[in-house]
């Protein structure tokens, strides 16, 4: 089989399970991982009995090389040549193909390395790497150098898709790649309505503000007036995880808003099938941060939940307003509300709308279809050769 090197920074964060899944599925090109840093190897696992793993020795000043480009140069930073010839020289150890870099910002930080690869390069951008940081002069010239002289440019969704060309993107060299879910591991089941409406809401996220945590515990507390056995759990880890406990307590809501923290597979997986409805609230923040499709959302429809959201992103291009879930703008929290009574008044619609959810991912984000368009595009990157800046 022929060989990708994929260029994981973080090899790999813990909410970067939408990576080694892609990653861990490829049935036709032999993964090797290039990162700089091994971290949680119990919950991603790599068997170098078949496959490579390079951790890359760190990076000498790194802290100081990253302020002088910041304060002096007031540009991105930039792998040093000796990092350049490192990757080339592990690549072509390797015997990879096509060399695939996750996330655009790691891009521009390699963009000395696409531009000296003798291997055609891939680059996958995922949702903040489009938005933030874009609109400064200097980011924006580095990351249409990385357009140019990447083969291939792969994007999450249709709206990432669309916000890489306004950024300068040859139209020729973008690419459709959404994210695979493993149904088996999500399988379909039905939901019954609870006993005295004790109605079980979820959402389960990075709590950033761009998930729209605020808007979901706002609408929960009008939700909470009307359902007075509803309860409500947000699921995960991060800054916004205090201001959240104290805005649930102020609206007499500590004792029915949960704060798990972040939530391993298998008890991710416990906490959607005792859900009713799943919420993710996406808006856009001041940085310009957004979203792909989220991977949660994606594995709350699998499961057979109705979705409570906002038109933001990709999402609509995962929920159909009206079929299976629920759409309202962003920051709207009042409408939020009045989606998730109206579902909660009528079980049989709730009911289909949760079997809708289900189908309209298997239709459209089956992990193995999906790993065989991005092996399709490995080949067609091969094919295409390196990519060379145009000429003025």
């Amino acid at each position: 089989m022929p060989t990708v090197a994929c260029y994981c920074q973080d090899f790999l964060k813990p909410d970067m399970q939408h990576v080694y899944r892609q990653i861990m599925s490829l049935s036709r090109w032999e993964p090797t991982v290039i990162t700089q840093k091994r971290e949680n190897e119990e919950r991603f696992p790599f068997p170098q009995a078949k496959k490579r793993l390079v951790v890359l020795p760190p990076l000498p000043w790194r802290n100081l090389r990253r302020a002088w480009f910041r304060h002096a140069r007031r540009a991105p930073m930039a792998i040093p040549p000796s990092r350049v010839l490192r990757l080339i020289r592990e690549t072509l150890h390797c015997d990879a193909q096509v060399v695939h870099l996750f996330f655009g910002h790691i891009g521009v930080q390699l963009l000395p390395f696409i531009a000296a690869s003798p291997r055609p390069v891939v680059v996958s951008f995922h949702g903040a790497d489009v938005g933030v940081d874009a609109q400064r002069p200097a980011w924006r010239a580095a990351l249409q150098q990385v357009f140019q002289r990447s083969s291939l440019i792969l994007a999450r969704s249709e709206s990432l898709l669309e916000g890489l060309a306004a950024l300068g993107c040859p139209p020729d060299k973008l690419r459709l790649q959404r994210t695979g879910i493993p149904l088996d591991d999500w399988p379909y089941q039905a939901r019954t309505t609870p006993p005295s409406g004790a109605w079980h809401l979820v959402q389960a996220c990075r709590l950033v503000p761009k998930k729209g945590l605020r808007s979901t515990l706002r609408a929960f507390a009008e939700i909470a007036r009307h359902f007075p056995q509803a309860t409500l759990t947000l699921a995960g880890d991060g800054p916004l995880l205090e201001e959240l406990r104290g805005a649930a307590a102020a609206a007499g809501l500590a004792h029915r808003v949960a704060f798990p923290g972040f939530l391993d597979q298998a008890s991710l997986r416990r906490l959607i099938y005792s859900a009713h409805a799943f919420f993710h609230p996406s808006e856009t923040p001041a940085d310009g941060n957004r979203e792909g499709v989220p991977n949660a959302l994606l594995e709350a429809m699998a499961s057979g939940l109705p979705v409570l959201a906002t038109r933001h992103g990709g999402i609509p291009e995962a929920v159909a307003h009206g079929h299976s879930g629920y759409l309202v703008g962003e920051g709207d929290a009042p409408g939020l509300a009045q989606a998730a009574l109206g579902l909660l008044a009528d079980p049989a619609r709730c009911l289909a709308m949760g079997a809708a959810a289900a189908a309209a991912v298997s239709a459209t984000f089956e992990r193995r279809a999906q790993t065989a368009i991005l092996e399709s595009y490995y080949d067609e990157a091969q094919a295409r050769g390196p990519g060379r800046a145009r000429r003025p």
